[in-house]
């Protein structure tokens, strides 16, 4: 298949593409943070093209292939350095039922951890259930199965957030020398700690900081905002048979900000309309992103052209390390 199209820019590069194409041009440890949500197998179908994972013949062969772009990642990871996946359990049926279900983020552990990574952390999305229920239409959640037969609830579960170290020694700290300053969650930081903001004394003192911090470093994210996201349903055609939902902006963020400097490359293997790429550009990273679906593709040019000059009119010029594709 090859690149069929591709916009490169001096903050960011969008490939239409396989990601197994697009990612062998990047040199070895090219890229200090990769974000990514993988196809959902026998969830959604993203497209009717061939070489998409949700299209695989079944589940053992779409580890086998998703294994080839864990593998392609570590590569091109510098050491120490992290990548995070966005996953959910997957009902093995599509019955509606909800009352059986494969431990795909337990599988994607156990792939990168025979491809070059260390199982870092899971961090968990709540969803709200009754939005989930009219989502998704899940029997398990209508409150009638509480009445008929309470053996049949299901649970709302929780996006998940898995996060994996490449092995070796990071030779670049990820330093916040005035902490952490901007807070991406629905919960605000109490009134009395905004005077720390930016506080550039011992950091042992920036009551602000260490607020964000302790959000942050729960294990449960309970106030990511569902509703950020980027604009899709002007990608989706009409083939497409199942609903997309872009990853939160928030979870993206926080991602950006515990995990690359600004400056650094972050890559998003699977882009979709642009969402990690989106936030990458607008905390002043150089995004990579490769993605296979025409109608997507043309999505996250419009999305990564606003995120370029909303960057440039609220921070000013960045500098990039170069990076030749």
């Amino acid at each position: 298949m090859g690149v069929v199209d591709q916009t490169i820019t001096d903050r960011y590069a969008l490939h239409l593409g396989d990601c197994l194409d697009v990612m062998p041009a990047y040199p070895d440890g090219s890229i200090h943070l990769s974000v990514y949500s993988p196809p959902f197998f026998g969830l959604y179908q993203y497209s009717s093209s061939e070489r998409d994972l949700s299209n695989s013949r079944g589940y053992p062969d779409f580890l086998e292939h998703y294994e080839y772009v864990v593998r392609e990642i570590a590569r091109l990871t510098m050491p120490g350095r992290i990548t995070a996946v966005h996953c959910m359990d997957i009902p093995k049926s599509n019955s509606g039922r909800g009352d059986a279900l494969m431990d795909f983020p337990g599988d994607i552990i156990r792939l990168h951890e025979q491809c070059g990574w260390s199982y870092a952390a899971r961090y968990h999305v709540w969803k709200e259930p009754l939005t989930v229920r009219n989502r998704t239409l899940m029997k398990s959640l209508a409150h009638r199965t509480i009445v008929d037969d309470s053996s049949r609830c299901g649970v709302a579960s929780a996006d998940y957030l898995l996060i994996f170290r490449r092995h070796g020694d990071n030779p670049v700290p990820i330093a916040h020398p005035v902490g952490l300053t901007e807070y991406a969650g629905e919960r605000r930081p109490p009134a009395e700690l905004l005077r720390y903001r930016g506080w550039e004394g011992k950091q042992t003192e920036n009551r602000y900081s260490h607020w964000i911090w302790r959000q942050y470093a729960s294990a449960f994210w309970d106030d990511v905002r569902l509703d950020r996201v980027l604009p899709y349903r002007e990608a989706r055609d009409e083939e497409d048979e199942k609903h997309v939902h872009p990853l939160q902006l928030d979870v993206i963020d926080r991602t950006l900000v515990l995990w690359s400097n600004p400056g650094e490359r972050v890559l998003t293997p699977f882009a979709g309309v642009g969402s990690e790429v989106y936030s990458a550009v607008r905390a002043g990273r150089y995004a990579v992103g490769a993605e296979l679906k025409p109608s997507y593709y043309r999505q996250a040019v419009k999305n990564l052209a606003a995120a370029a000059q909303e960057s440039l009119d609220q921070q000013g010029q960045f500098e990039f390390d170069e990076l030749a594709p």
